[in-house]
């Protein structure tokens, strides 16, 4: 007899008094059958050559711990009153297969520049091994997809969860998100041998899974708004302010060169107190008329001092560090020079995650977190002297690279530290 998981299937049995007494027959249901198959009634009492008819109700739960095949069942018939002519009653029951699959794809939107992943759980709740197989669908093009493992085996009652990478090809440089969703259809197969007279010819449809990926840009939208801004700035300096600025200039440098009144004392014709004129015995040049040294175009002083206002000088270092890794980039300053540092930028392109901590000298200027930023800048109006052989220090620790706009995932962390300021010379 043949019953699916979920249904109810009956049969008889006849049970007969041979003996030449009344007889009382006790009847169980015996072996793989035993839990879900019942018989009615268990109990039945025959006068000497009669016989009743008993029915079995088979009623399998749609599990998948109850395997699709052939299995054993057993009647035992136990004589009350000669219990040692007890008997065992069997046949063959064939336990019919049913497919119950069950996906979930978690989460069901990713946002990223140009890949989002997905896990997808998937539980095999039928009574028959399976392989599945995985059909995304989209509207476009746009999109890629990889299964690990693509195609996963299942027995009865077993789950597992596979990997799913969406991942495009364009960026998205500037403006709003770009809404991509897709479908994910699963099948399944039964195995490639026959199984009690039947074969799998025709893989079995799941309804699809939707799902979305976000797309963002790039540059973000208000990054646009910046740009403008800047831009209206500089149109205004150059419009406005610039030609202010060069107008003042002018008219400060045309009123240094000309020529200042001469004070009443200081007259050609007119002679000081303490001095004489040529007529005079110890005469000498008019005060008007001295001349003296040049001297040098900047300011010095002694015990190694700078002199000057210094030149404009900037350095730059550039230090790449392994994942787990901690390592240290410098800046020397110069022998016989102070570097007055003004500003600094420090710049995480790839948005490495760690910690940066700055030196100067035996200085501690911050320590930061990688992840807060992708660009910093610092500057002081005060500058901040370095004295010679000492150092610009950054000392980095990285705990996770980041993602360029290329969308790689980069191998190492690098961040470049760009200090400028006023380099000046030491006197001896």
């Amino acid at each position: 007899m043949t019953v699916t998981p979920g249904d109810i299937a009956t049969t008889s049995l006849t049970v007969r008094n041979d003996s030449d007494i009344v007889e009382a027959y006790d009847l169980k249901v015996v072996g793989d059958c035993a839990a879900w198959t019942t018989v009615e009634p268990e109990r039945v009492s025959l006068y000497p050559g009669t016989s009743e008819t008993v029915t079995l109700r088979l009623a399998p739960p749609r599990s998948p711990e109850i395997r699709a095949g052939e299995m054993p069942l057993g009647v035992r018939v136990l004589p009350n009153e000669h219990p040692e002519s007890v008997k065992v009653l069997e046949t063959t029951v064939h336990v019919g297969e049913f497919h119950e699959l069950k996906t979930e794809l978690a989460p069901r939107r990713r946002r990223g520049w140009l890949r989002g992943r997905y896990l997808l759980a998937v539980r095999n709740q039928g009574n028959t091994p399976v392989q599945v197989r995985f059909a995304p669908g989209q509207a476009g093009e746009e999109l890629g997809f990889t299964f690990a493992p693509a195609e996963p085996k299942l027995e009865p009652g077993e789950s597992t969860e596979v990997r799913l990478r969406v991942r495009t090809a364009k960026p998205v440089w500037f403006g709003n998100p770009v809404v991509r969703p897709f479908t994910v259809d699963t099948r399944e197969t039964g195995e490639q041998e026959e199984t009690a007279g039947a074969r799998w010819d025709e893989p079995v449809v799941r309804p699809p899974l939707d799902a979305e990926f976000v797309q963002i840009p790039i540059f973000p939208k208000w990054l646009l708004a910046v740009l403008a801004a800047l831009l209206a700035l500089l149109l205004a300096w150059f419009a406005l302010v610039r030609p202010a600025v060069r107008s003042a200039a002018e008219e400060a440098a045309t009123e240094a060169v000309q020529p200042r009144a001469t004070p009443p004392g200081d007259q050609a014709g007119e002679e000081s107190p303490g001095t004489g004129t040529n007529n005079q015995p110890g005469g000498g040049q008019k005060s008007g008329a001295a001349t003296g040294s040049g001297g040098g175009g900047g300011s010095s002083t002694e015990g190694g001092t700078a002199t000057g206002g210094g030149q404009q000088s900037s350095a730059t270092i550039d230090l790449k560090t392994g994942t787990g890794q901690t390592k240290t980039g410098t800046y020397k300053v110069p022998e016989k020079s102070i570097f007055g540092v003004t500003d600094i930028v420090v710049a995480n392109f790839q948005g490495d995650e760690g910690v940066m901590t700055i030196t100067f000298g035996d200085r501690k200027i911050t320590t930061i977190a990688l992840e807060t930023f992708r660009n910093q800048d610092y500057h002081w109006v005060t500058p901040i002297k370095i004295s010679e052989n000492d150092t610009v220090t950054i000392n980095v620790t990285c705990t996770k690279p980041g993602t360029p706009a290329t969308g790689r995932q980069a191998q190492e962390c690098n961040e470049v530290l760009n200090v400028s300021g006023a380099l000046s010379r030491t006197t001896e």
